[in-house]
């Protein structure tokens, strides 16, 4: 049976401290015979005596120094690997890599980092905006922000907000071209369509308690970004279809006016994920916990 090289490292550096075999085997728990084992099996692999044994004592060959003194240096850096990644199981720290979707990221995550920065000054937020979805372990990140059905049913997801979604218009553009108030309406007006989404998407919008109804839309503008969208529909360029964490400002400041329609509009969740482990590192528990409790119990952008 191969013996473990670690294992026959630390062995052989506690016979030396010990002084013998038998005081080595009690200190480890190990019988006397698995002790000599451990050393025989090192002496073997090194094609050189570690000790000179006789019946009354123990020594270390100048190998055997040699070689005590580059073990300690390892087990010593083996230590301090082991407390460290214990550590990070209980002390916030270290780079957190945090990946959001561009328009939540740039307004809802990235003004509440100095706070987090403040509760925890061991950890450095590496924030990585894009829209597309990006895998956790082949990019490496620790954390990701979704928005909508979760797809991959391999990662832990917690939810941190829900996340509303209002069919919208300038009132520019509804002076001039009649407000809608039916979902079937919607066909006769310029839909500026969201290119990433299969609910508010780029030829049709799904609208009910259970995603039931699905109308066609046509526009003159598609578009992979939430922001750029509110862009074009406070210029007066036509009706969208996007969450209230983009809308709300220019809602509250009148650049555009709520559709109320004869069916309801989606309400999805904000989640936080990462990948599955017995233990997550205590920077994405922080940083989860925190961003409950930013918005908990109603979203701050939803707040009148």
């Amino acid at each position: 049976m191969a013996l473990d090289r670690l294992t026959s490292l630390e062995v052989f550096a506690k016979v030396a401290s010990a002084g013998s075999f038998s005081a080595a085997g009690r200190a480890m728990g190990l019988s006397q015979t698995m002790v000599t084992k451990h050393v025989a099996a090192l002496e073997a692999r090194l094609g050189t005596k570690l000790f000179h044994r006789t019946t009354r004592r123990l020594s270390l060959t100048e190998a055997g120094r040699d070689y005590l003194d580059v073990s300690a240096r390892v087990i010593a850096d083996l230590d301090a690997a082991d407390n460290a990644v214990a550590a990070d199981r209980f002390e916030p720290r270290g780079v957190l890599r945090l990946n959001a979707p561009v328009s939540f990221g740039v307004r809802q995550i990235a003004p509440l980092l100095a706070g987090f920065a403040c509760r925890h000054p061991h950890v450095t937020v590496e924030l990585g905006l894009n829209d597309r979805l990006v895998g956790l372990a082949e990019e490496g990140w620790d954390l990701a922000i979704r928005i909508g059905s979760l797809s991959d049913s391999s990662l832990i997801a917690r939810r941190i907000a829900p996340c509303r979604i209002v069919v919208c218009a300038a009132p520019s553009y509804l002076e001039a071209r009649g407000t809608p108030h039916t979902v079937a309406d919607l066909a006769q007006h310029n839909c500026l369509g969201y290119t990433l989404s299969r609910w508010t998407g780029a030829d049709r919008w799904t609208f009910g308690t259970r995603s039931e109804v699905t109308i066609p839309i046509t526009g003159n503008l598609r578009v992979n970004n939430g922001s750029a969208l509110l862009a074009a529909a406070i210029a007066g360029q036509g009706v969208i279809y996007q969450p209230t964490f983009i809308v709300a400002e220019a809602l509250r400041a009148g650049t555009l006016t709520v559709l109320p329609l004869d069916h309801p509009t989606l309400e999805v969740g904000i989640h936080a994920v990462y990948l599955p482990v017995h233990h997550p590192a205590a920077k994405v528990r922080a940083m989860i916990d925190f961003l409950v409790a930013q918005f908990a119990p109603e979203p701050p952008w939803d707040l009148a």
